[in-house]
């Protein structure tokens, strides 16, 4: 006589009440935080550049760099085209980073989401 075999659900089980409600004040908290950082507090950052950027000027291969394909977009040097004040141009470029940057995980997260409830056989 062979033992009984364990079934398992394959179904994913549905969240606890509240817990979709945590999850979008935290997605909601981390929004406002990165909005902060990239609109106001990056205005701070150093103009210097970077460790690998000096090594690259110290022993003189910068002379051999050449402009990104994305140089003459509007958002090319950290910067809003159009905007004269640098700090404003700064601020704006970065909210428009995080906007898309959120945007598109968004997206994708709730494509894949959407397949996984799709497949997902019903109850």
């Amino acid at each position: 006589m062979s033992a009984p075999v364990d079934t398992v659900d394959p179904r994913p089980e549905a969240p606890p009440a509240g817990r979709s409600k945590r999850t979008a004040g935290f997605l909601l908290a981390g929004l406002l935080v990165a909005l902060v950082l990239a609109g106001g507090v990056s205005h701070y950052a150093s103009s210097e550049p970077d460790g690998l950027n000096k090594v690259a000027i110290d022993k003189g291969l910068d002379q051999h760099e050449k402009d990104s394909a994305t140089a003459g977009s509007p958002l090319a040097d950290y910067g809003v085209e159009g905007v004269e004040s640098e700090r404003l141009s700064g601020g704006l470029a970065g909210v428009i980073g995080v906007v898309v940057t959120f945007t598109l995980a968004g997206g994708v997260a709730y494509v894949a989401t959407a397949r996984r409830r799709r497949a997902a056989p019903p109850r």
